[in-house]
């Protein structure tokens, strides 16, 4: 706390100096590790992350103006001001600002208000950007709850939630509601497993001999800045409504491949099977979907893909599917081996995280050959498991390390991985740290 306190000093200093007066109040929202339950949000299954200690922070002032002035304590990050009454998102460019424009806008239209009040705002966080750890969804996440409390109204921590993951798609990730879940339900030392539609969140007790450990890539992956996520996204669109047709379901309501399960009333492995029967390996091309479904090319472009995904020549279906099944059977496997506590706990959650990553890497396709690497060097050095975590194609693994061997994990891995003879990775981003589940978004009013 007293780390957050002196933080807090600063940042009221920078901002007296920056605005010349005193915030009213500060806005913190963590980011989030995901332990387990890779890219299966969006599909409508539960995934199990854990806030970390690393945030957002802003500092507010409300003004009688109706002007959003935005700050950054880093000067990579421009100032930025505009209309409060007049929001506009600009999706071709992921700027930082526009992260805080989500938020704004997604309570704005809850409210259904017109006129906001202006405010002056200076943002401070130390997420890595683009790292796999939510600094973007932190950031929407603070901006919701900053414009909130502006506002002086009141939403259940469920409700900021549900609106922040639906603003966030205003720049154009296709998301799927864990980042902001976890920033405003996580809770002090527990995990939690987020389950979707409707929202809820439950304590999910990690195992006390073990710590575990976020590694940085230091490649860097902007999920709004290119098409593979929006992608994989499709593909589990697309590979729902095949199945669904094969099953004779109502193919054209369904999005979501966890609604093909719930139709059916069949298990996840037997879900598996399901899809080994209806989709084969090989990649499809539009014309084939088209085919199966039964619509032309048009209505596929229109009715079904997005803006960004409209062009795509293939797409893996048959993999995308499998992946998911196994991982959302691997997250309901890992909470129940957390409530079960067998004496072999770790290695057991070890493997699970182990065949999390091979998934990811192979039938997703979304590691990168730096997160192999260093998933390796991982588990060579002792971690019981070691996966990407976040979107992937860059950003950060996340490893269970028995406790007795963390010090020579770090140690290790720190050598092999980021002390290369090439001395090619930027110092600042060699960030490797054993981390305890944190707590949720808050607001602080000055005193």
């Amino acid at each position: 706390m007293s780390v957050l306190y002196d933080r807090l000093l600063k940042l009221k200093e920078m901002f007296n100096s920056k605005f010349g007066s005193i915030p009213k109040f500060y806005v913190r929202a963590p980011g989030r590790v995901n332990i387990i339950g890779e890219h299966i949000d969006y599909c409508g299954y539960s995934v199990l992350p854990m806030a970390v200690e690393q945030d957002v922070l802003i500092a507010v002032e409300p003004v009688k103006t109706y002007t959003l002035q935005l700050a950054n304590t880093n000067p990579l990050y421009p100032d930025f001001s505009t209309s409060a009454n007049n929001i506009q998102i600009d999706k071709t460019k992921p700027l930082w600002h526009n992260y805080f424009l989500c938020g704004v806008k997604g309570i704005q239209e809850h409210f259904g208000l017109s006129n906001l009040t202006g405010m002056n705002c200076l943002v401070d966080g130390n997420i890595p950007p683009s790292s796999g750890l939510s600094s973007s969804s932190a950031l929407v996440c603070c901006a919701g709850l900053v414009t909130l409390t502006a506002l002086g109204r009141n939403l259940s921590k469920v409700e900021l939630a549900e609106i922040c993951a639906k603003s966030e798609r205003y720049i154009g990730t296709e998301g799927g509601g864990m980042d902001q879940s976890i920033s405003f339900l996580a809770e002090e030392g527990t995990a939690k497993l987020i389950e979707f539609s409707p929202l809820r969140a439950t304590d999910v007790k990690l195992p006390s001999g073990a710590v575990f450990v976020i590694a940085n890539s230091c490649v860097e992956m902007n999920k709004a800045a290119t098409s593979h996520f929006n992608i994989r996204v499709m593909e589990c669109r697309l590979a729902a409504k095949l199945l669904a047709k094969y099953k004779s379901l109502q193919w054209d309501k369904v999005l979501r491949l966890e609604e093909v399960q719930a139709k059916l009333g069949i298990s996840l492995e037997e879900m598996l099977l399901v899809t080994e029967d209806a989709l084969h390996p090989e990649p499809y091309n539009p014309e084939e979907i088209c085919r199966c479904l039964g619509i032309s090319l048009e209505e596929l472009r229109t009715q079904i893909l997005s803006p960004n995904t409209e062009d795509v020549l293939i797409f893996k279906l048959y993999q995308r599917a499998k992946h998911v099944y196994s991982e959302a059977a691997r997250v309901l496997q890992f909470k129940k081996i957390c409530e079960e506590a067998p004496e072999d706990m770790v290695q057991l959650l070890g493997e699970l995280m182990n065949q999390s990553h091979m998934s990811c890497r192979d039938m997703y396709e979304c590691s990168c050959p730096e997160l192999d690497q260093l998933v390796d060097i991982c588990r060579k050095f002792g971690a019981q498991g070691s996966r990407l975590t976040g979107a992937g194609w860059g950003g950060c693994t996340v490893s269970i390390v028995p406790a007795d061997k963390l010090p020579s994990f770090l140690a290790n891995v720190h050598k092999a991985y980021y002390q290369r003879s090439d001395g090619s990775l930027a110092p600042e981003k060699q960030s490797l740290s054993a981390t305890k589940p944190g707590g949720g978004a808050l607001v602080f009013l000055e005193a």
